[in-house]
């Protein structure tokens, strides 16, 4: 049996129906391309434009004179350094927790098979039905006043990490990518004297990097693209994100200047989908079938 499409291979043949096949290939290629690089376009090359012609009506689609020294200007005026080892420094620490403390979930309940273990993990899962925004202030409240310890988070990165710990959809990918691990390589383990941490770290780990990798980056962008809940709890512009850090300083900045530390702040989470694209699809489709 041959594979249908939508354009039989007779049709294809014939040069009426290549021509239209190539027409039609074309124009879906190039308006897919216009909708996801225009706007990275008119960012770039808004930081290369004057004040006056960044807001002159019409827009110019090209810059009528190239101004590269607008994007070392919002480096300084910005303070963009100090932002962007901020976000990294809250970024890397919650990855550090995520990957210890989901993995350590995620292996419990697929290979220890805990009590209520399924009830859980269906808690769990619900979670993700529940909009974000309804969160915050509960979550605000948390941190103002952490049950039992008595202490306040404002102002700590402890705000930012904890609460990204808890992520139901990572411990779900980390769970399905534990359960398509052959039972057989670990039962063999477990007759060589190995114990379930042993077996997690000199079996499981290795075999999970892609998965693992998957995970780092979904919590590197998560943190990096953030503003709400950096804006709430790091009100101590010292300690602010690259997001929330941007939006504080740009009253009073030109708007050339400010479409220029924007551009800066996207490049790192442009070049992680660009370098890791391939791990990224890997990854998620790691585990969805067994053998």
């Amino acid at each position: 049996m041959t594979t249908r499409t939508l354009i039989s291979p007779a049709q294809l043949a014939r040069p009426r129906g290549k021509v239209l096949y190539w027409v039609t290939f074309a124009l879906v290629v190039v308006l897919f391309t216009l909708v996801f690089l225009g706007p990275l376009y008119w960012m770039v090359s808004g930081g290369l434009k004057t004040t006056q012609e960044v807001v002159q009506t019409p827009p110019t689609l090209v810059p009528g004179s190239l101004h590269a020294e607008n994007y070392s200007r919002a480096w300084e005026v910005m303070d963009l350094a100090r932002l962007l080892f901020n976000t990294l420094y809250y970024a890397f620490g919650a990855l550090a927790f995520q990957l210890v403390l989901d993995v350590a979930a995620a292996y419990s309940l697929s290979r220890l098979r805990p009590v209520f273990g399924k009830a859980i993990l269906g808690m769990m899962l619900a979670t993700l039905m529940i909009p974000a925004t309804v969160l915050v202030v509960p979550q605000y409240l948390t941190v103002l006043d952490v049950p039992v310890f008595e202490r306040n988070l404002l102002n700590s990165p402890w705000a930012i990490w904890l609460p990204s710990v808890t992520n139901a959809f990572n411990i779900f990918l980390l769970k399905r990518f534990f359960d398509s691990i052959p039972k057989e390589l670990l039962d063999a383990a477990s007759m060589d004297g190995a114990s379930p941490m042993r077996t997690l770290r000199s079996i499981v780990l290795p075999i999970s990097r892609p998965i693992l990798g998957v995970v780092s980056i979904f919590a590197v962008v998560g943190v990096w693209k953030d503003f709400l809940w950096p804006m709430l709890t790091l009100p101590d512009p010292g300690k602010q994100t690259l997001n929330v850090g941007i939006y504080s300083l740009s009253t009073g900045v030109p708007e050339n200047i400010l479409i220029a530390a924007l551009t800066i702040a996207s490049v790192p989470t442009l070049l992680i989908f660009l370098l890791f694209q391939r791990n990224i699809m890997s990854g998620l489709t790691a585990g969805g079938l067994k053998g």
